[in-house]
C-alpha cells in the first residue's frame, strides 16, 4: 500500500491526456434505481459528452472504491481524482441523490468518461436506495468506502424548525449509520476493508451558530470512534477527516436564516447583532483562509493508501490552538472564552467588528 500512496500523491491532474489518446477508456455506465430498487440503464448521455472505445483491464486488480456525496465538492473531487488515475488503479462507484447533476463529474473527465467509473444513484436517507446500490456493488470486492454526503444548517437555535434539524440528522448521521450497515458485512466476511467519513472540525469542538450542525458531527464522531474499536480485529480501519472551510456549494447550499428576515424578528436585539457579526466573521475566514477541494484531496488519498491509517485526520490546523485548549483545560470555559472572542472580539456584541 505504500506504493499505490506515493502514486496517489504524483497523481494530481484530472488524467485528461488520456482522453485524447485512442483506445482509451469507454463510456459511463449510469445506474438509475427504480422504485422497486432495481437497477436499469439510465438514458444516453446529452452532447458534448462522448463514448469512448473498452479496454480490458481485470476488475480484480484494481481498488473499488464507493463514495456518497459526489455531485459537488469533495466528493466530486475524489471521483475525478481516482478515476483519472493514470495507472487505472481504482474501480470508482460515484453516487448522488440526484443523477440529473451528474454533468459537473464528466466535465471534470474532460468529457470522457473512463471504465474506472460508473454513476449509481443514491439517496442515503431512504433505505430502498442504499440497498439497490448495495445490490449493484454485490459480487464486487469493495475495498474503501467514502460516507462523504452531508448537509448543514446555520443560525441561531430559536429559528432552527424541528423539520430542519430531523433532516440534518437524517442525512448528517442517520445516513452514514444506513450506508456503514449496508456495506460492513461484506467486508467483515472479508476481514477487509476501510472506512473514511468527511467530518469537520465542528465535530470536535462547538462553533457559534451551528450548534445543531456541531450536534450531528459529534455524533458522528462517536459513532465512528465506537465502530473503529469493535472493528480492529476484521483489518477494517475507520479514519475521520476533519475538514475546515472549504470553497464547495456548502455554504451556498446549507439552510440559514437572512440576518433581516421574518424569522430573525422574534429574536432579541443582542443575538441578532452576534449573528451579524458572526456571519461577517464567516465570511473573512473564507475570503482569507478557506481551502480549495484540491488541497483537501490529499488527506482522503493519504486515508486511502496509508498501510495503517488514523482514526483522525485533519486537513486544516486553522483551529488547531483552540483545539489544543479545549483538551488542556477539560471543563471547557477557556475554550469558550477564547472561542468567543475569535469569532465576536473581545467587546460586547453591539461594539465595534473585530
Amino acid at each position: 500500500m505504500e506504493s499505490l500512496s506515493q502514486h496517489l500523491h504524483q497523481d494530481q491532474g484530472t488524467g485528461s491526456p488520456r482522453h485524447a489518446q485512442g483506445g482509451g477508456w469507454r463510456g459511463l455506465e449510469i445506474r438509475q434505481q427504480t422504485q422497486h430498487g432495481g437497477a436499469g440503464r439510465g438514458d444516453p448521455l446529452p452532447s458534448p459528452f462522448k463514448w469512448c472505445g473498452p479496454v480490458a483491464v481485470p476488475a480484480m486488480e484494481r481498488t473499488t472504491v464507493l463514495i456518497t456525496g459526489c455531485s459537488s465538492g469533495i466528493g466530486l473531487g475524489l471521483a475525478a481524482r481516482l478515476a483519472a488515475d493514470a495507472a487505472r488503479r481504482f474501480k470508482v462507484y460515484a453516487t448522488m441523490r440526484d443523477l440529473a447533476k451528474v454533468e459537473r463529474l464528466l466535465e471534470r473527465l474532460g468529457g470522457c468518461c473512463p471504465d474506472t467509473l460508473e454513476v449509481l444513484q443514491l439517496d442515503v436517507t431512504d433505505p430502498r436506495s442504499l440497498a439497490a446500490a448495495a445490490q449493484r456493488v454485490q459480487g464486487q470486492r469493495l475495498d474503501v468506502l467514502v460516507c462523504n454526503a452531508g448537509v448543514g444548517l446555520m443560525g441561531p437555535l430559536e429559528t432552527c424548525s424541528d423539520q430542519a434539524m430531523k433532516t440534518l440528522f437524517d442525512v448528517n448521521l442517520f445516513g452514514a449509520v444506513r450506508t456503514i450497515q449496508a456495506f460492513l458485512p461484506a467486508m467483515k466476511s472479508r476481514r477487509a476493508g476501510r472506512i473514511i467519513v468527511s467530518s469537520s472540525i465542528g465535530g470536535l469542538q462547538g462553533l457559534p451558530f451551528n450548534a445543531v450542525y456541531c450536534a450531528s458531527k459529534f455524533a458522528v464522531e462517536g459513532l465512528c470512534e465506537s465502530l473503529a474499536i469493535v472493528l480492529r480485529p476484521f483489518n477494517i480501519h475507520l479514519t475521520l477527516v476533519e475538514c475546515g472551510p472549504v470553497h464547495t456549494s456548502f455554504l451556498a447550499n446549507l439552510q440559514r436564516p437572512d440576518p433581516e428576515g421574518s424569522e430573525m424578528r422574534g429574536l432579541d436585539a443582542e443575538t441578532q447583532e452576534l449573528y451579524r457579526r458572526y456571519l461577517w466573521h464567516c465570511q473573512s475566514i473564507f475570503r482569507d483562509t478557506a481551502q480549495e477541494v484540491e488541497e483537501v484531496l490529499p488527506v482522503f488519498l493519504e486515508a486511502i493508501g496509508s498501510p495503517c491509517p488514523p482514526l483522525r485526520c485533519a486537513s486544516t490546523q486553522l483551529l488547531a490552538p483552540l483545539w489544543r485548549l479545549r483538551l488542556s483545560s477539560p471543563d471547557g470555559s477557556a475554550y469558550v472564552r477564547a472561542m468567543h472572542d475569535f469569532v465576536f472580539g473581545g467587546g460586547e456584541a453591539g461594539g465595534d467588528q473585530p
